[in-house]
Order: structure tokens, then sequence, then C-alpha cells
């Protein structure tokens, strides 16, 4: 397949700033073995030679690596920018100049640049895309139809997105086979409970200064982010309460020590409040207005419609920005709520997401699975795949390996064992 080049080359802040982004992604990489060991077979297999890859991920100096990745695979490679609020723009001139990766990303942008930067995307017509949120395949099935036949897949990382393209298979929309990362074992275990729960609480302390320990704090969703969220601030003192809709996932919460109630019940008792739900409007109207005085409330969900702040700015007298990333909405009643991160990824908006070492299982399913579905082309129905358990294994095999632990294995005895009905007690 010949390569195809978009109009523009590149839309960074400034390629100045490479040589800074060059240290971070090299530092980034010390932490992502696992990436690195798929990495070199990549370099001498070429699985993706003549393939075009379009990824609509978080800019990061992890995302960096799994692009770099793609590259010595023999892609032709581009990034936009999932979030506008994540892009670290010294890592996308780093891509650009360093690596010749075209990469279309502004830390700040607005959503009409947002947008056409998916267009961009779009343009380069690619045969995989790797999507956060799913925007890029939306787009390209309501949009691009034109292009649904030079598509052999995408790969999904985010609950967004996989709730969006199990509501598109529904719909009988989903044109191919979409391989659905974020279930893998090695993804969900780690990324979204250990990532998100150390990160989350980085970009609320980055944001605010303020001590956890002795704090109220609302995790709203026990997913494995809520989880791996009321986890880490339960370590460092916080009282947590936990709001839900699934009778079993606020059973477990409960069995777990926390306190749960609905969302009405907790508004008035807590001083912060943190959404992981991935559905919209969790926190409205009526529960900004029995919050207590100074409340913080942000997101660490995909996308900016957890909190309803529409209805918030409608109401709120004054609009003040008190720190980077922290905005005070006062009230008629006197009292006000304090936002991060305008709604958006807190540990992405104030901080720098989820740290390498769990990024480095993350992205090892993004780039395996984008290898499945090059194999498998043709092979495969549109619709949803899970990431194959063999993969699921090996990257936790080679992430093992490259933290120097080993594992048993079976013996002999032991299989005959497990595979045999007629051996009793």
């Amino acid at each position: 397949m010949a390569a195809i080049t978009p109009k523009l080359k590149h839309e960074v802040k400034d390629l100045a700033l490479a040589p800074l982004g060059m240290q971070r992604i090299e530092w980034a990489a010390r932490e992502m073995p696992v990436l690195k060991q798929i990495r070199d077979r990549f370099e001498q297999e070429k699985p993706f030679a003549g393939i075009r890859i379009a990824a609509c991920s978080h800019v990061t100096t992890e995302t960096a690596n799994l692009a770099i990745t793609l590259k010595a695979g023999g892609a032709d490679a581009l990034l936009i920018a999932s979030n506008p609020l994540s892009t670290q723009d010294d890592v996308a001139a780093c891509l650009v100049k360093d690596h010749n990766i075209p990469v279309f990303a502004i830390k700040g942008e607005d959503n009409e640049t947002y947008n056409r930067h998916v267009q961009i995307a779009l343009d380069h017509h690619p045969n995989i895309i790797i999507d956060d949120g799913s925007d890029v395949v939306a787009t390209l099935v309501q949009e691009r139809k034109k292009q649904l036949f030079e598509i052999i897949g995408t790969t999904e990382e985010t609950t967004t997105g996989i709730v969006r393209l199990r509501a598109m298979l529904s719909d009988g929309v989903l044109p191919f086979p979409a391989m659905n990362v974020n279930d893998a074992d090695t993804k969900h275990f780690f990324d979204n409970r250990y990532g998100t729960g150390q990160s989350t609480l980085d970009g609320i302390i980055r944001a605010t200064n303020v001590l956890l320990a002795g704090k109220t704090i609302v995790i709203v969703g026990y997913g494995w982010c809520g989880r791996g969220i009321a986890m880490r601030a339960q370590g460092l003192g916080a009282n947590i309460i936990v709001t839900e809709i699934d009778p079993i996932k606020a059973i477990e919460a409960v069995m777990d020590s926390f306190r749960v109630m609905t969302m009405a019940e907790a508004a008035p008792l807590a001083d912060m409040f943190i959404t992981v739900t991935g559905n919209k409007h969790v926190i409205r109207s009526e529960h900004f207005d029995v919050m207590k005085d100074g409340a913080i409330v942000c997101n660490s969900g995909h996308f900016d419609i957890e909190i309803d702040l529409r209805s918030l700015k409608e109401k709120a007298t004054k609009v003040k920005n008190v720190r980077p990333f922290t905005e005070e909405y006062h009230l008629p009643s006197g009292k006000s709520v304090v936002v991060l991160g305008e709604g958006r990824l807190i540990n992405l908006a104030a901080a720098e997401g989820h740290p390498s070492a769990v990024m480095d299982m993350s992205f090892a399913n993004q780039a395996l699975g984008c290898e499945y579905l090059v194999k498998n082309k043709g092979k495969l129905e549109p619709g949803m795949y899970s990431i194959p358990r063999e993969i699921d294994e090996e990257i936790a095999r080679l992430k093992l390996q490259g933290m120097g632990i080993n594992i048993d294995s079976l013996t002999e005895e032991q299989i005959e064992y497990i595979n045999s009905w007629n051996v009793g007690t």
C-alpha cells in the first residue's frame, strides 16, 4: 500500500522543545521493558510494512514509545491527541523532529482544532486506527464511508470507547473488527487500577496541594478505575464514600470497607468528588446546591461529560482561576465549588498520566493487537474481539522477565492431574 502524506507535515507547539522531549521519552523507556522487547522483534520482522496507522491517543512520553515501536515495525504512523489537555508539547516536538512521525497535537487546543486533527488522521487513509474514545472511528463511519474498505481494524483501550463500539455493533454500523484492548487482563487489572489510582491523586495534589488525609472523598463509580483510586486515597488517610448503580460493584465496595450511598446522600458530606464512570452528568445541578463550601470536584473518566459544568456555570455568580487547572465557581448561596482541569482527565490535565511501568503493558497490548489484526486480515468478521489469552499471558511473562521475577511451571504429573477426570480424592 502506498504511503499517503497529509497536506500538513505536523502541527505542534514548538519544535525547539524536542531536546527536552527526547530526554523524557528516553526516561519513560527505562520503565517499559515489554515494549522494548516487542520493538526489538518488530525491527527484525517488520509486521507493519506497507501499513498506515492513525493513532488518536494522549500524546505523552509513553505514547511516544508506542509510536516509535510501530514505526520500528514498518508502519507509516501518524499521531493526534485524544484530549485537548493531555498533550505534552515537548514530546510532540520530539516525535516530529527526531523520529519523523507526523504529530498533530497542541496542549490546550480547542474543539475546532481537535476535530480538524481527527479529519487529518483520516486524510492519512489509515489501514489501522488506534483510538482512545472512538472519535476517529465514529467520524470515519459517519463521514468517510468511502474509506471503510481501506480499514483492516481498530484497537480501543478506554472504557468509554468500548461502550461506543458496542453501541455501533448493536446498531449494525461497525463495519470492521475492533480489538478490545481495554478488557485485557494486563490492561485493566494494572492500568485502570494502579495507573489511574496513582495518577489521579497525583493530578489532584499537583493542582491543589491539599492534604488528603482526613478528607472525605466520594468516588463516583467502582469499576477498576474507581477501585484503584479508592485504594490509593484510603492509603493516604482519606475517608472514602462510593456511589454506584451496579449492585454487585456496590456490595464489593462495602466489603472493601467503604461506605456506599446515593449521590444525593453523599453530596453534602464530602470534601472532594472524583468521577470515573464514563457516563454523562453523574454530578449535577442538585448536587452542587448541597455541597460543602469549597468542595473540590474533578473527573478521571475519558470525556469531560461526567460533571455537568454547564449547569454549574449557569448558576455561578463568578468564576475565578485560583491556581493552574483550578477554577472556583461562586454560587448565589455564598458557597463555592472548585473544579479541577475543566472537568477533563485530571491525571493528564494537571499531571503526566499513568506511570510508564503501567503503560508498558497497556501499549504492549496495543502493539500486539495491531499485529494480530494484520496477521488475520480478511479472516475476522466485523465485531468486537478480545486480546487472545496467549498474547495477554505473553505480555505478563515479558513484564515479569523485565522485572527479574521467575515463576513456577506445572510438572508433568500436575498437568496430567488437571486434565484427568478419573482421579479423585
